[in-house]
């Protein structure tokens, strides 16, 4: 659309917008219409002359050059402009256009008090655009400062938010770290950055670090990495869903009598299991709220009854009286075999 049809055209109305509006602003509003009135999407004829002034408007608010001319020769052609007077017709005085109309002109545009006066002859209310255009080396719309202004002919979407891609990698925490949660340091693409891994993680769960992922493109938002976690195994815990799981070696006598048995847990300090009587290898003894922090859970002692490797004679004959004082219990025993 050539430069003397701005006068006609409101884009700032077209649009929705006040005169003073962000390009931030126009975007938006443009983004906004032009969804509720593109030919693909609303195929009435109305929609789409109503898409070609909202591609126009954007055109040119959105171009900083060509909204500086626009509202320039809206400014001029509504009255905004000084028109001087004198002994011939009328002038404009574009003192507040120098920096707009100053170098097409010459210094042969200024006044003889350096000032810059220009006049032109008009025959009516308002000047004759063409004439100001064809100053600048040609006609309205052709060449000079206010050419370019781009018609309506073609439609460019434009560039939409893409969220980045998302990307996996994995870390090995030892059982400690993963029962008690740990903060790491990972890498991506060259640059170091530290994460929390929370409490009670399990080997082979992923957990989301959002926004570690790919960057995203034209302002979207970043994509996600997934962390595969990998837990060593320990030598002596084990995880059951949030308890903690370890031996509890006790002898015959505390198994049949009953016993407060010492032992370490996790971090090394002391727990006591109490031992009921009649306690079998197998038998689960739990301590409250042991297990995973910030959990309802436990850390559970496994009870192994033990015996020395080599007994002695007089051991022997002890172990043989107290087979003989269980009664049926060796009997029964016999019948699970």
């Amino acid at each position: 659309m050539a430069e003397n049809e701005w006068l006609n055209k409101d884009f700032y109305k077209v649009l929705g917008v006040s005169k003073d509006a962000s390009q931030a602003d126009i975007t938006k509003a443009y983004r906004k219409l032009a969804r509720k009135y593109h030919p693909d999407l609303n195929k009435t004829k109305q929609a789409e002359e109503k898409f070609k002034d909202l591609s126009e408007a954007y055109d040119v608010l959105n171009n900083k050059e060509e909204r500086r001319k626009y509202d320039a020769i809206r400014q001029f052609g509504m009255g905004g402009a000084r028109f001087a007077g004198g002994s011939h017709a009328g002038g404009f005085d574009a003192s507040g256009f120098s920096d707009l109309f100053g170098n097409a002109f010459g210094q042969g545009a200024g006044s003889a008090d350096g000032g810059t006066r220009i006049r032109f002859s008009s025959s009516g209310g308002q000047p004759n655009m063409n004439d100001i255009f064809s100053m600048f080396g040609g006609g309205a719309g052709q060449g000079g400062p206010f050419a370019g202004a781009r018609g309506n002919d073609s439609y460019r979407e434009p560039p939409q938010p893409e969220r980045g891609e998302d990307r996996n990698s994995k870390i090995t925490l030892t059982l400690r770290q993963a029962v008690k949660g740990a903060t790491v340091s990972l890498r991506v693409d060259g640059r170091q950055f530290r994460t929390h891994i929370p409490a009670g993680v399990h080997d082979g769960q992923r957990i989301r670090l959002a926004g570690k992922g790919r960057p995203g493109r034209n302002g979207g938002r970043n994509g996600d990495m997934f962390l595969a976690i990998h837990v060593k195994d320990d030598a002596k815990f084990t995880m059951s869903g949030d308890d903690i799981v370890m031996p509890l070696p006790v002898t015959v006598g505390q198994a049949v009598a009953g016993a407060k048995v010492e032992a370490r847990d996790l971090d090394g300090e002391t727990v006591v299991f109490r031992v009921p009587s009649g306690s079998s290898s197998g038998d689960e003894i739990r301590i409250h709220g042991k297990g995973v922090p910030g959990r309802d859970a436990d850390l559970v002692g496994r009870v192994e009854i033990r015996v020395p490797s080599r007994p002695g004679l007089a051991l022997k004959r002890k172990a043989k009286e107290f087979d003989e004082e269980s009664g049926d219990f060796v009997a029964d025993l016999a019948q699970e075999r």
